[in-house]
């Protein structure tokens, strides 16, 4: 069974703690991954351009001139899509980007990215995240103690006000909980540092 070293806020090991086999020693399923991404990337646009079509716009509805001798190109209506001020052709209309993947593919890509981040030996596990304030220092501090580098996705169990406002100020770091992170988060960090009862939570959901 994969097991990672349980490391307190100051980087110094607590104990070896042993992962769940069906949750972080998942081979990896490469389409599950894409298609949960796909999905995820999708309902984050919001579908909400609009523009009008000849029918919606404004004014035009008489001839602008009659249809022969007047030596001009024919024409039915000043808001045709080649007049200024015209409709536009196949114009967008608000719409749902939506994507449907079945929920055991995302439980099973979420056990991918997990394991992933066990096997890259990019996971740290923390035995609790208190802060005395929401000032940034303090979680700096943390984050250089347990040495994780680059982008780096902080996940807790239950919503942290502190760790949250004290993270928004450092570059390239997502604090999340457990129950909102998403596949696209996971797997675009480099290092993954995760609460012990996130780890559980995982554990007891995914299982």
């Amino acid at each position: 069974m994969p097991s990672v070293v349980l490391l307190n806020q100051l980087g110094q090991k607590v104990s070896d703690l042993t992962l769940s086999e069906n949750v972080f020693n998942v081979k990896d399923h490469q389409q599950a991954i894409f298609d949960t991404v796909v999905a995820e990337l999708a309902a984050m646009r919001q579908g909400t351009q609009k523009a009008k079509t000849r029918s919606e716009v404004r004014g035009g509805g008489r001839k602008p001139w009659r249809q022969k001798g007047t030596g001009r190109a024919r024409q039915g209506s000043i808001r045709a899509a080649q007049w200024r001020g015209g409709g536009i052709v196949f114009a967008p209309t608000p719409r749902t980007y939506d994507l449907k993947v079945n929920k055991k593919v995302v439980r099973l890509a979420m056990r991918c990215a997990l394991s992933s981040k066990v096997r890259e030996e990019s996971f740290i596990a923390l035995n609790e995240l208190v802060l005395e304030n929401y000032k940034t220092k303090g979680l700096v501090e943390v984050l250089a103690n347990v040495k994780a580098n680059g982008k780096v996705l902080l996940v807790t169990k239950e919503p942290n006000d502190l760790a949250a406002i004290a993270g928004r100020n450092v570059a390239n770091l997502l604090v999340e909980t457990a129950s909102h992170v998403s596949v696209y988060q996971m797997m675009s960090v480099n290092c993954v540092v995760m609460t012990q009862d996130a780890i559980a939570y995982y554990e007891e959901v995914l299982k």
